[in-house]
């Protein structure tokens, strides 16, 4: 049997789209939002995966789909032989690197020693927004193709350094890996989102957070759907899919108002964005990022770190 491309896609859509597109090769669909909840160093587990199934669970209402997962690692099963070199579809965002660094680490950790090459999209020429790679028309893509980066062993070594770090309790480790170059064009752009998913010192909030109360604002939202609409299109380098972003804005209730025909802020919201009060003392999120409980860590503007919480001290 002749040898193939292993492609691995960041979703489905993009698989179908590949598939349309009749790219050459076999192609793994990885199908994770590792950027919320439990991670372990060990990408593949039993005990991650019964982890991960609770998570999901818990806070989406999502069933952990066992049967892709171990279809898609079985497709990983002797790589060495079955393929020629392994390319990587994933996008600049936060969502997108997390799962990228989590499928890195699994290829070392399987043994995988293949040429690896990213595709990674967001600025295209003659736009001003940051394109994702399922935006892009299918001539884009292929030129996104053919210039596709191969990852040298630094950038490997990253990958899994990023990895250990995200899956750990110290983020601010993060910090010195803000400056350093490599092939992953938006790493930077992606570690300075992530330290700011953690709440302000000042208000409580952290940035997507504060950003949502913004569009309420100074937009006229007609609904929390329309505001839904607003809160992916100017989301910046997170990522986020909808049902993410729908339990955010359901859970900045309190700072808000849903009249018959608008959305618009409450007392309280208005004072949190004037620094003026503490949105945690209202807004509960237990969420884990990696290693790290969000309600453990606040990020200090002026320090630019996290620092413990007042409840976490200890």
């Amino acid at each position: 049997m002749s040898k193939q491309i292993l492609h691995i896609s960041n979703g489905g859509s993009l698989t179908a789209y590949l598939k349309e597109l009749q790219i050459e090769g076999e192609i793994v669909t990885w199908q994770e939002m590792l950027c919320e909840g439990p991670t372990q160093f060990l990408v593949h587990s039993d005990e991650l995966i019964k982890a991960r199934r609770a998570f999901l669970g818990e806070f989406y209402n999502v069933d952990l789909d066992l049967a892709k997962v171990d279809f898609a690692l079985k497709q990983l099963d002797n790589a060495n032989e079955r393929y020629t070199e392994v390319v990587l579809w994933f996008e600049y965002d936060l969502f997108c690197h997390i799962n990228m660094l989590a499928v890195l680490n699994l290829l070392q950790q399987k043994k995988i020693n293949l040429p690896t090459y990213l595709v990674c999209s967001g600025r295209v020429q003659g736009y001003k927004e940051l394109k994702g790679l399922s935006e892009l028309s299918s001539g884009q893509l292929m030129k996104h193709y053919k210039n596709k980066t191969k990852l040298t062993a630094e950038d490997l070594e990253l990958a899994v350094t990023l990895w250990q770090i995200y899956c750990g309790v110290d983020h601010n480790l993060f910090k010195p890996y803000i400056v350093k170059s490599s092939s992953f064009e938006y790493m930077s752009n992606c570690l300075k989102a992530h330290l700011e998913r953690f709440p302000d010192v000042i208000t409580g909030l952290n940035v997507l957070e504060t950003n949502i109360l913004k569009l309420i604002k100074e937009n006229t939202i007609k609904s929390k759907h329309h505001l839904l609409g607003y809160a992916l299109n100017y989301q910046g380098f997170y990522g986020y899919g909808d049902i993410q972003l729908q339990r955010i804005i359901d859970n900045l209730s309190p700072f808000y108002s849903v009249n018959t025909d608008h959305v618009e802020l409450n007392r309280k919201g208005h004072e949190v964005l004037l620094g003026q009060y503490n949105a945690s003392k209202d807004y509960k999120d237990n969420r884990v990022f990696g290693g790290v409980k969000k309600v453990a860590f606040q990020f200090s503007k002026i320090e630019n770190k996290l620092i413990k919480s007042p409840l976490h001290v200890n």
